[in-house]
């Protein structure tokens, strides 16, 4: 059906169409896909043309069934994503996808042609160029000093167009991003450091080109095994260049509270970017195997980048929990921790044991131990502190 909607008959009948489809679920690209897109803009010109009346806004009818049924954030986090998510759409912040249409449509009985008008959805934000924090990318060399008096907005875009894949828009006004974090994060910090990390991902960029599929779960313990080894991050950062993934190395900026990145703006160029923000060797393995996580696990979602700030547990947002399981998993096997005496006993001697079987280093073990333990005190001589941003002396960390 691909024809204008002339009457109520066959509005109610492209009403009824449209929610079969929309109970299908088809994948983008499918052609049953392109017809459910093609419906939704047919019944929006019928409406736009019938009624005079303001129609309910989706964001409204969602409020107003939560009302009816009792509901809390929490309660949406199965149909939207996240507790983060829940609150942005609610916010208005971020506009309602297909997939959470569906979802909201089957599951809290929102007549899909009210959750499918169109919203106001920022294809553009008005930047404050002057709220990029302009002298710390100076004082690092991420951007040089102006030699006139020049505006912000005239010193920012040469360092955005370098990036390539970044938009700065997107960024600030979350329509493409997923945020893991304890405390509120600086937008413009967060799309000013994914720039940089993208500006040097295309500097050193090799020319094996990514395959989709790759990150098989022994494809990751290959990642892992370089551990060993003393320079285990460098032979992994090689390691993961010579397979199409770029992985840069980045001091996080103030306010962002950063441990690292998973950027898909070019699907066939992921990068992941690390700030090292705590210098461990059992905190870099588990940070770098989580934003592999996300490109194995999340490659094809609505999300170009993941932003994670891993001091916080990710109990409440789906695609968080995924990858940290997956992390886990392939740092150190469930079925192997469970049986390992290091499960058990908080002992040097135990760590080292188990790191031997698996050939890995024993900072990952002992790291996995304090967490299991609940103690950041036990082992600390074990966990490598100190030993990994050496290997990376050029970037500015600070002294």
């Amino acid at each position: 059906m691909g024809r204008v909607i002339k009457n109520k008959i066959e509005y109610e009948e492209t009403l009824l169409t449209l929610e079969n489809l929309l109970d299908l679920d088809p994948a983008p690209g499918m052609p049953e896909n392109e017809e459910l897109e093609l419906l939704i803009l047919l019944v929006q010109d019928y409406e736009s043309r019938q009624y005079e009346f303001v129609p309910p806004d989706p964001i409204q009818a969602i409020k107003f069934r939560m009302e009816q049924q009792n509901l809390t954030s929490r309660d949406l986090i199965p149909y939207i994503g996240s507790r983060s998510r829940v609150s942005e759409i609610l916010s208005g912040k971020r506009p309602l996808t297909l997939a959470m249409m569906r979802a909201l449509s089957s599951g809290l009985g929102i007549p899909a042609s009210v959750l499918i008008q169109e919203q106001e959805e920022r294809k553009e934000v008005d930047m404050d160029w002057d709220r990029f924090p302009i002298k710390q990318m100076i004082a690092w060399g991420w951007i040089a000093p102006p030699k006139s008096r020049a505006s912000s907005e005239d010193i920012l875009r040469p360092f955005f167009a370098a990036a390539g894949d970044a938009k700065p828009q997107a960024i600030l006004c979350r329509s493409s991003t997923h945020i893991r974090a304890a405390r509120s994060m600086d937008d413009y910090a967060l799309a000013a450091w994914s720039a940089r990390v993208l500006a040097k991902a295309e500097a050193s960029r090799s020319m094996v080109q990514y395959k989709p599929g790759i990150l098989t779960d022994e494809f990751l313990r290959r990642v892992v095994r370089l551990s060993v080894s003393d320079e285990g991050p460098l032979l992994a950062r090689d390691f993961l260049r010579n397979h199409g993934i770029q992985f840069v190395v980045e001091r996080w900026l103030p306010r962002t509270y950063l441990d690292g990145a998973a950027i898909m703006t070019n699907k066939l160029r992921p990068v992941i970017g690390l700030t090292l923000r705590y210098d461990r060797i059992d905190n870099f393995w588990f940070t770098l195997m989580h934003e592999l996580a996300h490109l194995a696990l999340h490659l094809d979602s609505e999300d170009s980048i993941y932003f994670d700030d891993l001091d916080i547990e990710a109990e409440d947002d789906p695609r968080e929990s995924e990858a940290d399981q997956l992390a886990r998993e392939a740092l150190i096997p469930n079925d192997i921790w469970l049986a390992s005496p290091a499960g058990r006993r908080c002992i040097p001697m135990a760590a080292e044991h188990l790191a031997a079987k698996l050939h890995i280093h024993t900072a990952i073990v002992a790291g996995r131990m304090q967490h299991e333990f609940k103690s950041y005190q036990l082992l600390r001589n074990l966990v490598g502190s100190g030993k990994v941003r050496r290997l990376f002396p050029e970037v500015e960390w600070e002294t």
